[in-house]
């Protein structure tokens, strides 16, 4: 990651829409060459965040800028720097993979060669295929090479998996670890909290228009101080609760919530062994992001958001 001017830079940004502060006065930078990964539930502020980044829509207050220029006066020289890779992006079925990114080459001053994007985004093979013969994923791809044809210093990049499947979320991971060698700043939106704790240098979490945590993924995650170990005993013997005080059962599951899980494994592992105890299913599961995002936001208003977007 280089250093220098920040690559975005938010001074106290506020949107308000009517009597809604859908923005309530956020800080953040991101740093040229960093993956940034801003999260939040639907309705949070994220999306408003970004299109006012984007130069999409006109801020109520604050100072933004991005590479140096404010996004709100909409100039020709800023457009030709960013990217924008949009949940959804309509092109001409007919057309060609090649002759689609050729098209949207030509209005870049100085667009990366046409073979250079098709190998970043791993469409090579399918150079010469129409667009209307491209799976699901390869379409996303295609999306990324639009996005990626006019050579931009900043990629916005707006759940860029969703609705893939396992293996193409992997392959759509490569890719953006691809962009971020080539010297890309990268701002990534995305419901997928194992997604921003691979991809992010640093997330950001947004809660009703403000900014509730900022770091590194392995930064956040140290926030929360428990582990959580899980065990079936054999023949539904239950804990003694002096090992672990607080521990729960449920449908035959034991779990506890560790500040100390060497030493309480170590425990737990000991009073089974002296008592001959069969501990199945036995898992020790480190705090994750999505433990600290669920914290943060309130699982209930997670919850919503994830089914209101399905």
């Amino acid at each position: 990651m280089t250093t220098g001017a920040p690559a975005i830079s938010v001074r106290g940004l506020r949107k308000v829409y009517g009597g809604l502060e859908a923005v309530a006065g956020i800080d953040l930078e991101v740093q040229p060459g960093e993956v940034f990964a801003l999260l939040g539930p639907n309705g949070a502020g994220k999306t408003t965040t970004v299109e006012i980044l984007e130069g999409h829509r006109k801020r109520t207050g604050g100072d933004v800028s991005v590479l140096g220029h404010d996004p709100e006066k909409n100039e020709a020289q800023f457009k030709q720097r960013i990217g924008i890779v949009l949940q959804e992006t309509g092109v001409e079925p007919y057309l060609t993979v090649a002759e689609t990114i050729e098209l949207f080459r030509g209005y870049y001053p100085r667009p990366l060669a046409v073979g250079q994007v098709l190998a970043v985004v791993g469409l090579t093979d399918q150079r010469h295929s129409r667009v209307r013969k491209l799976s699901g994923g390869q379409k996303r791809r295609l999306d990324v090479a639009i996005g990626l044809a006019g050579n931009p210093d900043l990629l916005f990049l707006d759940e860029p998996t969703t609705g893939f499947d396992p293996a193409a979320r992997r392959n759509a991971w490569n890719m953006i670890r691809s962009l971020k060698e080539l010297g890309k700043t990268i701002l990534l939106t995305t419901h997928y909290l194992d997604e921003a704790e691979q991809l992010a240098d640093r997330v950001a979490i947004i809660a009703k228009g403000k900014i509730v945590a900022e770091g590194t993924p392995s930064e956040l995650t140290s926030r929360e101080t428990a582990s959580t170990i899980r065990f079936r005993v054999a023949g539904g013997i239950e804990l003694p609760p002096e090992i672990a005080p607080g521990s729960r059962v449920v449908a035959g599951v034991t779990t506890v919530a560790a500040t100390r899980p060497t030493q309480t494994l170590y425990e737990i592992l000991h009073w089974a062994n002296e008592g001959g105890h069969e501990l199945e299913e036995l898992t020790l599961t480190r705090p994750s992001l999505e433990d600290v995002y669920l914290k943060l936001v309130g699982a209930d208003t997670a919850i919503a958001a994830e089914v209101d977007r399905e």
